[in-house]
């Protein structure tokens, strides 16, 4: 395994996040959207329930999304900005079907800032790892979505949001049967 289990948990709840905004979709259009999002996350702590709270995690998702694709140096400032609005203070927890993992925030902090506080404290494992390279966008031409490859050998390059993999796949098969390779 090369991150603690919920680190990868909170990375790939950064990825489908930022994924909700892939490929000029929003997928967070409402507050029910956010509802179901968080649901499917399973994210636990208060919440509004308003389109301010909405507002915020989309302003959220901005912010992670120019992180995902940063330099190490300005990422680990893009973190410690979010760990500093939070006013983060790291503690071991245990609740619903989790065992002992980091929270920065308590329950009631507002949500951005407890999904924001997860996301900086699951990317500072990355940075500390020197792992920024599994922090990728779809290899794919016509896909923005992002990539987070948790890959032995590194070789994960396209998305969970369509068929990317499968399409380039094809379009490989047929330029090697257009080209007379492969019969």
């Amino acid at each position: 395994m090369l991150f603690a289990p919920d680190t990868e948990v909170a990375l790939r709840s950064v990825v489908n996040l930022l994924n909700t905004a892939a490929n000029g979709e929003d997928s967070l259009a409402t507050v029910e959207d956010l509802d179901a999002f968080l649901d499917a996350e399973g994210f636990s702590g208060s919440r509004t329930r308003t389109a301010a709270e909405l507002r915020s995690v989309k302003r959220l998702r901005g912010e992670l999304a120019a992180l995902w694709s940063a330099d190490e140096d300005t990422a680990a400032k893009a973190i410690n900005k979010l760990l500093a609005d939070a006013k983060a203070l790291p503690q071991l927890v245990k609740h619903d079907q989790w065992d002992w993992h980091l929270h920065a925030t308590t329950p009631e902090a507002p949500l951005a800032d407890r999904m924001g506080t997860e996301a900086a404290m699951a990317i500072v494992d990355v940075i500390r790892s020197q792992e920024m390279d599994r922090m990728r966008v779809c290899a794919a031409d016509d896909c923005d979505a992002v990539v987070l490859d948790l890959s032995r050998n590194r070789s994960k390059l396209y998305c969970d949001t369509g068929n990317c993999a499968n399409r380039a796949h094809v379009a490989a098969y047929r330029a090697r049967k257009a080209a007379g390779e492969g019969d």
